[in-house]
């Protein structure tokens, strides 16, 4: 018998919407303003996942805290402005949540974002109904421990499932016990997620809908 799943856990950014543009242009504001040469649209790619702070300290080579958390602070002045509505919602998205959400198992998003800037962006695209609650990340916080800590406070259980399109996603579910869907139409590669051996691998956004019967208490 198939698993049924009690709980679904969505990434945001390369899952339900594509951020390249917004992420791109403010990565390269905080860049240009320190001084760092900034890097083309095909070169953002890989930001899109990963927590900031890594990804700046990785292209700049820097170590300083202080100065990291200055990268990412002048980020997010962008973002915060402009940014996170330099977003689009990936098509067929929001019909697919309409349908998982009518079979009444809750829904939530699981963020490396900030949870303030990833809720803005779901009032956004008129989505904002569908999930129960946001869990947005911050400087030093591994996607991994923002799940540990939904399952010790028992928001959440082994039988959630956690939606993403990067291997950050399939490592954060597994190490807690849950089980995981890659999709393909984010910034993941498929090698990427086959990987981490998900649960569920879907290649467009339409297959989403496949994971209807496996909500517990499904209506279909």
């Amino acid at each position: 018998m198939a698993r049924s799943y009690d709980h679904l856990l969505f990434d945001l950014d390369g899952t339900i919407s594509d951020p390249i543009d917004g992420i791109g242009r403010s990565i390269n504001y905080a860049l240009e303003h320190y001084g760092y040469a900034t890097l083309p649209r095909e070169a953002h790619s890989p930001w899109i996942g990963p927590p900031l702070f890594h990804s700046f300290r990785a292209y700049t080579g820097r170590d300083d805290e202080t100065h990291l958390q200055e990268l990412v602070a002048k980020y997010r002045e962008r973002y915060a402005d402009v940014g996170y509505a330099e977003n689009t919602l990936y098509p067929g998205m929001a019909e697919a949540l309409q349908a998982l959400a009518y079979t009444g198992v809750p829904m939530a998003v699981c963020t490396s974002k900030r949870a303030d800037f990833a809720q803005r962006i779901l009032e956004l695209f008129g989505i904002a109904q569908h999930f129960r609650f946001v869990d947005g990340g911050d400087i030093h916080i591994e996607k991994w421990e923002q799940m540990a800590k939904l399952r010790e406070r028992g928001i959440v259980t082994e039988r959630a499932l956690m939606i993403g399109d990067r291997e950050f996603d399939m490592i954060a579910a597994h190490r807690n016990g849950l089980s995981a869907a890659g999709v393909l139409w984010g910034y993941g590669s498929r090698e990427e997620l086959t990987a981490h051996e998900p649960a569920h691998l879907l290649a467009v956004t339409t297959e989403l809908h496949a994971l209807v019967p496996l909500c517990e208490g499904s209506r279909i």
